[in-house]
């Protein structure tokens, strides 16, 4: 699979392995791209998982190898990583039956303001202007800081007319310095962001579609009826997770904020693409309420118990919406463990890999979790899976296996 993104030619490439399972690691120990290239210099298991065979002193390769290596396998190479994991969970993921629920993965942006969207404008058309050679009438830069300190404590009585009056002033400045580089810039130059920036100077609060952030445009805002937490600021997420096992056999970015019960087509056609099977039920709960059935996957939604149903059915449809509500405290692991709970991947494409690696590593750990008890069976099938990733021959694995074991 990934073999085919690389050639002969120029410098040497970092092997796969070591590649696939640096990703690995980051996210079943919640670590940066930083943070994971550092303690494999440190540890030995890491550097044993990752294919070396005696201890190497220094870096596996620069932090930044690893943001290239993303984008160049890029959604489908990630997806392969979370099929491999579904895999190595043997018959556990391999139910007929499954739970789904979505959630949000909220982007690494700070909460979003209109004054502060105005203050970021002015200072990426100042920075554009001096790239270019353009000689402002004014840069505004002194102007800008008075009216911050202006809009300090706002909410106190005394300060609020003055803290309006400085946003509109603010955002004034934005505008003017906008239109003067549409005058200035060549033709065709900066295009694209002179009419996000317009876009943002145009919209209004109660407007739908809004832009929440200059460096991602696509960031939704979503609200799931937390109390703590009234607003999110990211992208939905769907989840499947086999009813008993618990090993997720589906994990899917969902780019706009549409009704739950418009992510099932999408979330199940990626589970028969991973698992190659066609789950017979799909307990969801009430927020998907109008869909009885999608690709062949039956989906039950708590309802009002009829007098046709037999108690035995009354009793199995009990016990599958008692085994869905498992699937919050997944999501919850998944977001505190995993990193999903922060993205820090660029645009659209980062929304897809990072839900993908966190189900994967999810998945992966629990595989962990079990194999503590028996660790040749660990090794064993550990191994088949990353030799898998890179096409070594079943001979090959073996003699690896027990050159590995004999170790």
């Amino acid at each position: 699979m990934f073999a085919k993104l690389y050639s002969g030619e120029g410098r040497p490439a970092k092997p796969i392995r070591l590649m696939v399972s640096l990703l690995i690691l980051k996210h079943v120990r919640n670590l940066s791209d930083e943070s994971v290239v550092e303690q494999w210099f440190e540890n030995i298991y890491y550097q044993y998982f990752s294919g070396e065979r005696t201890y190497a002193c220094g870096a596996p390769c620069e932090a930044s190898d690893l943001v290239h290596f993303r984008n160049r396998i890029g959604e489908e190479g990630i997806e392969l990583i979370l099929k491999e994991s579904i895999r190595v969970n043997g018959k556990d993921g391999g139910e007929k039956e499954a739970t789904t629920d979505t959630t949000v993965q909220e982007k690494n942006i700070t909460y979003p303001t209109d004054s502060k969207l105005h203050r970021k404008i002015i200072k990426k058309c100042v920075g554009i202007a001096v790239a270019q050679g353009i000689e402002l009438r004014q840069s505004y830069t002194r102007t800008v800081k008075k009216l911050l300190l202006d809009q300090r404590f706002r909410n106190h009585p005394k300060n609020k007319g003055r803290a309006r009056k400085a946003e509109r002033k603010v955002k004034t400045i934005a505008g003017r310095l906008v239109r003067e580089l549409e005058r200035k810039l060549t033709p065709g130059l900066h295009q694209d962001t002179l009419g996000l920036f317009k876009k943002v100077l145009l919209q209004k609060k109660s407007d739908s579609n809004k832009i929440y952030s200059l460096h991602e445009p696509h960031t939704q805002c979503m609200t799931k009826g937390k109390e703590h937490k009234k607003y999110e600021f990211g992208s939905k997420v769907s989840i499947i997770a086999t009813k008993t096992t618990g090993v997720i056999i589906g994990a899917i970015n969902i780019e706009k904020n549409v009704h739950d019960s418009k992510t099932l087509q999408p979330a199940i056609e990626q589970q028969q693409r991973l698992t190659g099977t066609t789950l017979k039920n799909n307990f969801v709960d009430r927020g998907y309420v109008g869909v009885k059935e999608v690709l062949g996957t039956t989906i039950v939604t708590p309802d009002k118990p009829g007098k046709q149903r037999t108690p035995y059915q009354k009793q199995k449809l009990r016990n599958g919406f008692k085994r869905r509500s498992a699937i919050e405290p997944k999501i919850g692991h998944l977001k505190h463990d995993h990193r999903l709970s922060r993205n820090y991947y660029k645009g659209i494409k980062g929304d897809n890999i990072n839900v993908m690696l966190a189900a994967a590593a999810m998945n992966f750990k629990r595989m962990i979790n079990k194999w503590k008890v028996n660790p040749l069976v660990f090794l064993n099938q550990l191994f088949n899976c990353l030799f898998s990733l890179v096409k070594t021959t079943k001979s090959q694995i073996q003699n690896l296996l027990i050159l590995k074991l004999s170790f």
